[in-house]
């Protein structure tokens, strides 16, 4: 079974993918620069999931991107860059799950766009070879990701590679959750996008979870 490592997963979207994947079966690591911070969020997600057939532990960041073979990447984005270049050491060969949308406050309903083109790109410049980047996660909120039942928000999945985008995929669906493929690293540009657009109709209509669908495809089972 993979061994999935949050980075940042002290945070809201980080807790949410603990949990959809600890109640999976998977042995997950929440990694954080404090432990005392990885440690208090571990014992959150085990409350919510209450018993599961894998592990969840706590670790600073290095020790959990070291132990993952799947590393999911959930910090804001002004720590983005950095925390790639930390990363990079422990990467070799792994998949780097980048669920970063550079996000500018205060205006965080408005698309920006890194001069790379999207933070997942920003994170393949970064690593180069050493790791394959795939991004995923942008559009599904936190409260999503805690429904018992699979939840009303597909996951668009861009990479460079197939087989990386279908590891990925696989990882969503043995979740209960939808994901789709989306192709190419760089149209996670319009992925990461959407997410201010999402923000912005939460605010606008007052709700805190609007998520997308893909129509005019058969659901999987």
């Amino acid at each position: 079974m993979t061994t999935i490592s949050i980075i940042g997963g002290t945070g809201k979207e980080g807790k949410g993918l603990a949990y959809r994947w600890y109640r999976a079966g998977y042995d997950v690591v929440i990694g954080s620069r404090k432990i005392e911070k990885a440690q208090a969020a571990v014992g959150e997600v085990q409350l919510l999931v209450g018993g599961s057939e894998g592990t969840l532990t706590a670790a600073e960041n290095g020790e959990a991107a070291k132990a993952g073979d799947v590393v999911v990447l959930t910090v804001p984005y002004k720590f983005h860059t950095q925390m790639v270049e930390f990363l990079k050491p422990y990467m070799d060969g792994k998949i780097l799950v980048d669920v970063t949308v550079p996000l500018v406050p205060p205006k965080v309903s408005k698309v920006q766009r890194p001069p790379e083109g999207s933070a997942a790109q920003q994170a393949q410049l970064i690593l180069g070879d050493v790791a394959d980047v795939v991004a995923a996660f942008q559009n599904i909120s936190f409260e999503n990701l805690l429904k018992d039942e699979v939840p009303a928000c597909d996951i668009l999945v861009c990479g460079r590679k197939k087989a990386s985008r279908a590891i990925v995929l696989d990882l969503i669906n043995n979740a209960s959750m939808v994901g789709w493929d989306a192709g190419y690293l760089q149209n996670s540009v319009v992925v990461e996008g959407m997410t201010s657009i999402l923000i912005g109709l939460n605010k606008k209509y007052g709700v805190k979870s609007s998520g997308i669908q893909i129509t005019g495809i058969p659901r999987p089972e």
